[in-house]
């Protein structure tokens, strides 16, 4: 699963993102063991340096824990992916709103354009 980047941001923040995608969508649930850094590295087709370093953010952040000699687990807070799942779609909302507004959109028919759009589907 070979991932492109954004040259303008740094790599790690890229895949530190991409963990907590896969942390609050499931593919990788609560209490789980992730793959280690250098398979992940290896899917990523990135330095595992970059990969450790991106992992040790989400420790610090308290979305994985490590044991020594088993491996990377996701946490088993809920409360803490929820509140993750939440900030993940807001700054999409965010970033979505921005788009709308800068066609001459405004939050109001943006919602309503989304609306109709499930409807169709």
């Amino acid at each position: 699963m070979e991932f492109s980047f954004d040259a303008d941001r740094p790599i790690y923040i890229q895949l530190k993102e991409r963990v907590k995608i896969k942390i609050v969508s499931g593919e990788y649930p609560p209490g789980s063991q992730i793959p280690t850094v250098r398979e992940l590295a290896e899917q990523s087709s990135v330095n595992p340096n970059t990969m450790q370093k991106a992992l040790s953010e989400l420790e610090r952040d308290g979305l994985l824990f490590a044991q020594r000699t088993s491996g990377r687990f996701v946490t088993e807070d809920a409360g803490l992916v929820e509140n993750l799942k939440k900030e993940l779609a807001g700054t999409e909302i965010s970033r979505f709103l921005k788009v709308m507004a800068s066609i001459g959109i405004p939050p109001d028919e943006a919602a309503g354009l989304i609306t109709a759009t499930k409807e169709e589907e």
